[in-house]
């Protein structure tokens, strides 16, 4: 470097991996023997104010560097550090022995304001883009360049007597690559080094040769070139540059392979920090800890098997021509050995163990945005700490604790921070039930930034957010679904300008499709007041409105559609129906009540010409299922619809209706007369019809349950019971008969009382429908 003594001396360059545990060490080893006036880490200058927060006791590893556009939080950038990486090592042993460190790589303003998030390919007028690792890695004969990084520098140590060892001969590898490849389409780091050089000159300027600085390994031979101070500075004129911010953010393990910040992934977190953690007898120790997992799986393994797994693994090492045996010989061993050759356990295995799942903390003290500190607050005291790995959390609405965490979940998932999402109930299907499933992701920190800008509260941001979404909504759908977030998640003041807005769309909108969309998510949300103690008498209004609208405009909407609209049309019946079941007997504008005239509007349907099949079908199934039509109308209906004068497909398609969905093969097992129907109605259908009403026939009956299709087969096989409508006796098939057998039925009352308790006896509150007695 040019001018002055500082020059002459240069500083001390220690080329490293990122997230390298060698590396680490042997930094260490060299900073102890060295023992530099100042110490530069590869990183953003910006964090420098913030680097006296990794000496604190709550700051645990891995953690993350995380900047961000104050305008745009989406764009941001995290440099990870573990325990295991060279930087953090480098980082704590100079905050430790109270030695300046700062970060030399090129500002994260400059980073962010990249419209780009990649470096240019192939092609982009510069050399190939090559991984260094890969290349040496090849070059040493190997085709695996983690292999290859493990033989030549995790298993040889820091260097017998020479600390420097290792770099030194890392750096000679990448000279080699930089005279070779230039800077191997990594057209960026051109940028970047200049930068290095020139915080480089300021510290020696300072510490005449007392400065160590650690990089990556790549970058050794472009900081150890003799660039002028003009030369760099214009490389670095005229920067886009853009306003950030930056802190620390708790990280994990498996997501160390996110290649952001200095572009650094690994695979194996979980081995690459035990190999950190345990310098001595590393393989004995690896294979203990597998089987203490293994153990706790409630899997046989015993000591006998740990040391015959590290014998294995030592054999496959000798023989593999290994110093000492790796990830991939001990994962070898531990297939053979512990797993019986099953992948199985092995997955289990490089889950938890290889890649694992450590979640980081940093410090209170941290800078943060006001939202995700009341986020923070909010998680201490409903005692709902962040977690790395997936969890299932069980809320009982009834119980405050679990209501307020059940709102905080919603609240978040308003705001796009998918903390946790909705999951089935495993436990009984009442309305106080919610169950989650619980992971938190490092970049949930930015999806918290990002909604900062809606207010400084949970609530206050979701209530802006709620309110914002509902003035710009596209569709009537999108409304009611928000005024049913608005329930679940507690917010009151949101609610009234979401309830006018989905009024207003409510008058404006005639498209009967839209209303019947909208209609049960609005009728869901009436669920949830007697649980939540949310007053819903205005909801239940607009949907008493909704659903008489449905009502008058459903039956000219479903005339003279083609085959894909008729099959959406029929799912807007079927939930409108459910919707209809949830309202029960309210009053319905005008006069009646909705079960009524819902059940009237259904008969219109079931009735016209016009009307596709598949939707005439299913609204004779729904009076059906409901009560309101006797099964020897239904089978008469059928029998029309089946007869020779109807086009195949149109009967096809009135079979879908009817039989389609839950509960249709039912349907067919126990009633033969309708079996039957369709039975002799399929025989007869013409060849040249039967190729274009069989894929209709086959999704039909392709959803049902293997047990259903099976019980049909049996009765097609012997011959359904009835034949165009005429019942005939079947004879040799126990568990059917014409009349049911009243001492079978008998037999089972005993268990059921039994099961359900005795007459009169509710057996105290179920969530299981009531009115069940035997």
């Amino acid at each position: 470097m040019n001018g002055g003594k500082a020059d002459t001396v240069g500083p001390l360059l220690l080329g490293v991996r990122h997230h390298g545990p060698g590396s680490a060490r042997a930094v260490r080893a060299v900073l102890e023997e060295a023992r530099p006036d100042v110490v530069l880490i590869e990183g953003p200058p910006e964090a420098d104010a913030l680097l006296p927060l990794a000496a604190e006791e709550d700051m645990r590893p891995p953690v993350a560097l995380l900047a961000h556009a104050v305008d745009e939080p989406g764009r941001s950038a995290f440099w990870p550090l573990a325990a295991f990486s060279p930087e953090w090592v480098a980082l704590r042993w100079a905050l430790e022995h109270k030695v300046p460190v700062r970060f030399i790589d090129l500002p994260a303003a400059h980073t962010l304001a990249r419209e780009d998030d990649e470096d240019p390919g192939p092609g982009a007028g510069d050399d190939v883009r090559i991984d260094p690792l890969g290349a040496l890695a090849e070059a040493a004969g190997y085709d695996d360049a983690e292999r290859w990084w493990e033989d030549v520098v995790e298993h040889r140590g820091v260097g017998e007597g020479d600390a420097m060892a290792s770099f030194t001969a890392l750096e000679e590898a990448m000279t080699a690559l930089r005279e070779e490849y230039g800077s191997g389409g990594h057209r960026r780091d051109l940028v970047r080094e200049a930068h290095m050089r020139l915080r480089i000159r300021a510290a020696l300027r300072e510490s005449e040769d007392g400065v160590a600085v650690v990089c990556g390994a790549w970058h050794v031979p472009a900081l150890r070139h003799k660039a002028t101070v003009a030369a760099d500075r214009a490389l670095l004129k005229g920067l886009p540059k853009v306003k950030t911010d930056m802190t620390w953010v708790p990280w994990t393990h498996r997501r160390l392979s996110r290649t952001s910040g200095y572009g650094a992934g690994i695979d194996s977190p979980g081995w690459y920090g035990h190999l950190f953690d345990a310098p001595d007898r590393p393989v004995e120790r690896w294979l203990t800890k597998v089987a203490g997992l293994l153990r706790a799986e409630d899997r046989i393994v015993s000591s006998a098997h740990v040391i015959e797994a590290v014998r294995l693994a030592e054999t496959l090492a000798a023989l593999r021509g290994r110093p000492l045996p790796g990830l991939g010989e001990t994962t070898d061993a531990v297939r053979a050995v512990m797993c019986e050759g099953s992948d199985v356990p092995l997955a289990l295995v490089r889950d938890r163990l290889v890649v694992g799942d450590v979640l980081g903390e940093v410090p209170a003290a941290a800078p943060a945005v006001p939202l995700q500190r009341d986020l923070t607050r909010i998680q201490r005291r409903l005692r709902l700490k962040p977690e790395a790995g997936e969890r299932e959390l069980e809320l009982d609405l009834r119980k405050e604790t679990d209501a307020e965490r059940g709102r905080l979940l919603h609240r978040l998932r308003l705001l796009g921070i998918g903390w946790g999402e909705p999951a089935a109930a495993r436990g009984g299907t009442g309305t106080f039930r919610e169950t989650w499933r619980l992971r938190w992701e490092p970049e949930l920190s930015v999806r918290v930034a990002e909604a900062g800008i809606w207010g400084t509260t949970v609530l206050a941001a979701a209530t802006a957010k709620a309110e914002a979404d509902a003035v710009g909504a596209r569709g009537l759908a999108e409304v009611t679904g928000l005024a049913e977030h608005c329930l679940l998640a507690a917010l009151p003041e949101a609610l009234p300008t979401v309830m006018r807005i989905l009024t207003d769309r409510a008058a404006l909108d005639t498209d009967v499709g839209h209303l019947a969309q909208a209609l049960p998510a609005l009728v869901r949300s009436l669920r949830y007041g007697d649980v939540r103690g949310t007053d819903t008498a205005a909801l239940a209004e607009v949907a008493a409105g909704l659903a008489a609208r449905v009502f008058v405009g459903l039956p000219p909407a479903c005339a003279a559609l083609d085959a894909d609209a008729a099959d959406e049309m029929r799912r807007h019946v079927d939930a409108v129906h459910g919707a209809v079941a949830l309202l029960g007997d309210a009053p319905a504008p005008g006069h009646g009540k909705l079960r009524a005239r819902w059940q009237s509007v259904l008969r219109t349907l079931s009735a016209r010409d016009t009307v596709p099949g598949v939707i005439r079908g299913r609204s004779v199934r729904l009076l059906l299922d409901g009560g309101e039509l006797a099964q020897d109308e239904a089978a008469r209906l059928m029998g029309l619809v089946l007869s020779p004068g109807t086009p195949p497909a149109d009967a096809a398609a009135w079979i879908e209706g009817f039989v389609g969905g839950p509960g249709g093969g039912l349907l067919l097992v126990h009633d033969e007369r309708l079996l039957g129907l369709v039975d002799t109605w399929l025989t007869g259908v013409p060849a040249e019809a039967f190729t274009d009403v069989l894929p209709l026939l086959r999704r039909t009956f392709s959803a049902y349950e293997p047990g259903v299709r099976r019980t049909l087969g049996e009765l097609v096989r012997r011959g359904p019971g009835t034949r165009g409508g005429t019942a005939t006796a079947i004879s040799g098939t126990p568990g059917f008969a014409p009349e049911p057998d009243t001492v079978r039925a008998d037999a089972v009352l005993p268990v059921l009382r039994l099961l359900l308790g005795p007459d009169g006896d509710d057996g105290g509150a179920r969530d299981e429908p009531a009115g069940v007695t035997a």
